[in-house]
């Protein structure tokens, strides 16, 4: 069965770029743990096919850190405005390491897609890791409202 999300393998190369591109911009002083997303937004709304970029931030105050896939969404918001809504997001290290989203960008990727959202990242293996974001956090917060 497809997902709705299913990108081509060329939109997929693309997306890996742009998030590879992304990663050479890292501040990452303290860990040397240079990494990249880029998340391409949905139909709905101006922004549909866009690729939007992000990288992390360090701080010396390491909770003040900033993950890439964050920024890469943060800009999206600033760009396009509140209702984008993430197709995928790819994240990269220029490291050689296992790279996947943290619970807190888990939450914010959520906040932006649906459950089909498709995510991809670095694996220990070397390998690429296909998944959605549902399967990453089956059971996100969602704030009922009454």
């Amino acid at each position: 069965m497809a997902r709705e999300a299913d990108l081509t393998p060329g939109e997929i190369a693309a997306l890996h770029e742009c998030a590879r591109a992304a990663a050479h911009n890292s501040y990452s002083p303290y860990s040397g743990f240079r990494v990249g997303a880029a998340v391409l937004l949905r139909s709905e709304g101006g922004a549909a096919g866009m690729m939007v970029a992000g990288t992390n931030v360090e701080n010396a105050s390491y909770r003040l850190t900033s993950c890439a896939e964050q920024a890469a969404i943060a800009a999206a918001v600033a760009q396009f405005g509140p209702s984008i809504r993430i197709r995928a997001i790819a994240v990269v290290n220029l490291n050689g390491s296992e790279c996947m989203p943290c619970g807190a960008c888990r939450q914010t990727i959520v906040e932006f897609a649906g459950p089909e959202a498709e995510v991809f990242y670095p694996s220990a293996s070397g390998g690429v890791v296909s998944t959605t974001i549902g399967a990453l956090l089956p059971e996100a917060f969602q704030l009922k409202s009454d």
